[in-house]
C-alpha cells in the first residue's frame, strides 16, 4: 500500500495540515463559500480584517477586473470585532482548521487592543496584523512603508498579544528587506507577503476612474512576478518563517514559492476565479511532488538554488 502523501507544514509554532491559507478579504469569514467547496479544505483560513468597529468602506464600484488580475478599492469594509465575535466564530470553530484573524488600525493602541483582545478569544489561533493602513497620529504615512513606524506598531501589538503573530507587509516599498527586518526585530513571529500592489484603471467610455476610489489594489496572476522577487528577498533578510501570496492560482504556482523557501502559501484573487481552486492546487502539488518520488511538501520547502 503506497505511503499517504504528507502535506503537513509548520509556520513557527503554528501547525497546518497543508500549506495553503485562505487569503485574507478573499473567503470572507469561511460561511460565504460554504456553498460551493468546504472551508476545512484549507490548512488555515485568514478571515476578513477586522477593526475595532465596524466600517462600511468606500462607495462602488470597488472591484474591477484586470487583463491578469483585478484591482479592488473594497476599504477594508467589516463587521467590527465585537459582530466578529458575537456572529462569525461560531461557525468557523466548527470548522477543521485553523483560524488566523486578519486586523487592522489607524494608531498604534488600535493595534494593540486588537491583538491582546483577539489573543483572548477561543477558536482563534494565530494573528495577522495588514499595517498597509494610514497611521492618523503621523500625517496618513502607512505603518508598513516606514520602518521606524513598523517596528513601533508591531512591537505593540507583539507585547499585547498571547498568539503567534504575523506581519502582513505591504510591496509599495523601494526595499521589502528593511521592512522585513524592522518587524523581525520587532518581534513578528512570521511575516506574510505581498499585500496588493497600487494601480488604476479607466473606463475610456466615460474618461473617468474604474473605481470609484480612483486607484486600489492589484492581485491576481499580474503580481506573482513581484510577488516571487519580493519573497525571495525577505527570505534572505530574515530568520523567521515567511509565507507568500500574490498570484498564485495553481500547484506549480504555489511551489515556487514553496521552493523559494516559504513555509506556507496564501491564495486570494483565485478563490474568485473558481471557489474550487483550493482543491485542484493541494492535488497539483501532491501529483506535482509524487512524481518526482517527493513524499512530503517540506523536503520540497527552501530547495531553490542559484547555479
Amino acid at each position: 500500500m503506497a505511503k499517504e502523501f504528507d502535506l503537513s507544514v509548520k509556520v513557527g509554532a503554528l501547525e497546518l495540515k497543508n500549506p495553503l491559507i485562505a487569503a485574507s478579504g478573499t473567503f470572507g469569514y469561511g460561511s460565504e463559500f460554504a456553498d460551493f467547496v468546504d472551508p476545512s479544505s484549507y490548512g488555515a483560513i485568514a478571515v476578513k480584517g477586522l477593526s475595532l468597529n465596524p466600517k462600511e468602506g468606500n462607495p462602488m464600484p470597488r472591484i474591477v477586473e484586470t487583463s491578469a488580475g483585478m484591482l479592488n478599492a473594497i476599504g477594508l469594509e467589516n463587521v467590527g470585532l465585537r459582530r466578529f465575535i458575537e456572529e462569525k466564530l461560531d461557525y468557523l470553530r466548527t470548522l477543521d482548521t485553523k483560524v488566523i484573524a486578519n486586523f487592522f488600525g489607524n494608531t498604534v493602541e488600535d493595534y494593540a487592543a486588537m491583538a491582546s483582545c483577539l489573543s483572548e478569544v477561543e477558536g482563534i489561533h494565530a494573528l495577522e496584523m495588514n499595517i498597509s493602513c494610514p497611521n492618523v497620529k503621523a500625517g496618513g504615512i502607512a505603518f508598513g512603508t516606514d520602518p521606524l513606524l513598523a517596528a513601533e506598531v508591531v512591537g505593540a501589538a507583539k507585547k499585547a498579544a498571547n498568539l503567534p503573530l504575523i506581519v502582513k507587509l505591504s510591496p509599495n516599498v523601494t526595499d521589502i528587506k528593511v521592512l522585513a527586518r524592522a518587524v523581525e526585530e520587532a518581534g513578528a513571529d512570521a511575516i506574510s507577503l505581498i499585500n496588493t500592489i497600487t494601480g488604476m484603471a479607466v473606463n475610456l467610455d466615460r474618461q473617468t476612474p474604474a473605481l470609484a476610489n480612483v486607484t486600489g489594489g492589484l492581485s491576481g496572476p499580474a503580481i506573482k512576478p513581484v510577488a516571487l522577487r519580493m519573497t525571495w528577498e525577505a527570505l534572505s533578510a530574515v530568520k523567521i518563517p515567511v509565507i507568500g501570496l500574490g498570484g498564485i492560482v495553481t500547484g506549480e504556482d504555489a511551489l515556487e514559492f514553496l521552493c523559494l523557501g516559504a513555509c506556507a502559501v496564501q491564495i486570494g484573487t483565485a478563490n474568485f476565479i473558481k471557489p474550487l481552486s483550493v482543491l485542484d492546487i493541494l492535488s497539483e502539488i501532491e501529483h506535482y511532488l509524487t512524481a518526482k518520488g517527493i513524499g512530503r511538501v517540506t523536503d520540497f520547502i527552501g530547495t531553490f538554488r542559484i547555479p
